[in-house]
């Protein structure tokens, strides 16, 4: 693995500014792959700092059904693992933005696991979230260990035993994901309680940066979670107006629109 790639630098970069992270997530393919290379376009431009890319599967179990059906739509508009990697590397044609993958393990293993890694970081992917593969797991199986260039990212949750985070928390690489509640994705009307405390928490273990997710979906939660952690993520919620515009030729200028003012926050903090 090298020493830094792009979401190392990003964070670097935004720590030296002493800004928070903007991390948006959509699914790759919904509502169809040409219109999600103009979302991520759409996305950067609105100033995000990092983009959560969606693998498109048939059963994201931790997902909550505004992923869900994002997840549906794409497939049933013919994306494909291999077409998600066609999509990084049309858009590492014009950006450097940092790219993650959201994915479950059932795709990347019938990929290939050690495949994946090197073709996803070939085409442009900086990191993987890999939902439904803890370390412990990883570690029993040689073939699920490979990681190449990609960074690892880990969820660590309000539920995570306190014995279990020291040794999550150093697995991490790029960045920590904090689910701010239990549960699957999807916005809220307000924010779960104890997120500053348990970030405080994560960070005695690490130095690896933390961000918020789960829940999050207007400027004034986006602000509120970026005084107290590294980073913002917003999915469900973008997800939700790609699901509403779809069908409109200006999808991705209403992503823009919606994201803006959600990032400004963010970074006002």
């Amino acid at each position: 693995m090298t020493t830094e790639n792009r979401i190392d630098q990003r964070f670097a970069a935004l720590k030296r500014e002493g800004k928070s992270a903007f991390v948006a997530y959509i699914c790759a393919g919904d509502p169809d792959m040409e219109r999600s290379l103009e979302i991520m376009f759409a996305l950067e431009e609105a100033g995000a700092d990092v983009i959560e890319l969606g693998v498109p599967f048939s059963d994201p179990m931790a997902d909550g059904i505004v992923n869900q059906m994002a997840a549906h739509r794409a497939l049933e508009a013919g994306a494909t693992t291999h077409g998600v990697l066609q999509l990084i590397r049309r858009f590492r044609e014009r950006s450097q933005t940092p790219l993650v993958l959201f994915t479950y393990l059932n795709p990347i293993y019938n990929y290939g696991f050690a495949r994946f890694h090197e073709d996803a970081s070939a085409a442009g992917a900086d990191g993987i979230l890999l939902l439904d593969l803890p370390p412990e797991e990883a570690s029993l199986n040689s073939e699920l260990t490979e990681s190449g260039r990609l960074r690892h990212i880990r969820l660590i949750a309000p539920t995570t035993p306190a014995e279990r985070l020291p040794k999550l928390a150093a697995a991490s690489e790029g960045f920590i994901y904090y689910v701010s509640r239990e549960g699957v994705t999807g916005a809220q009307t307000s924010l779960a309680e104890g997120i500053e405390e348990n970030v405080a928490e994560i960070k005695r273990h690490t130095s690896v940066p933390v961000v918020v997710g789960f829940g999050i979906s207007t400027p004034e939660q986006s602000a509120e979670v970026a005084r107290t952690s590294d980073g913002v993520v917003v999915g469900s919620a973008i997800v939700r107006q790609i699901e509403q515009q779809g069908a409109n030729p200006d999808v991705a200028a209403h992503v823009r629109a919606f994201v803006k003012p959600l990032v400004d926050a963010a970074k006002s903090v």
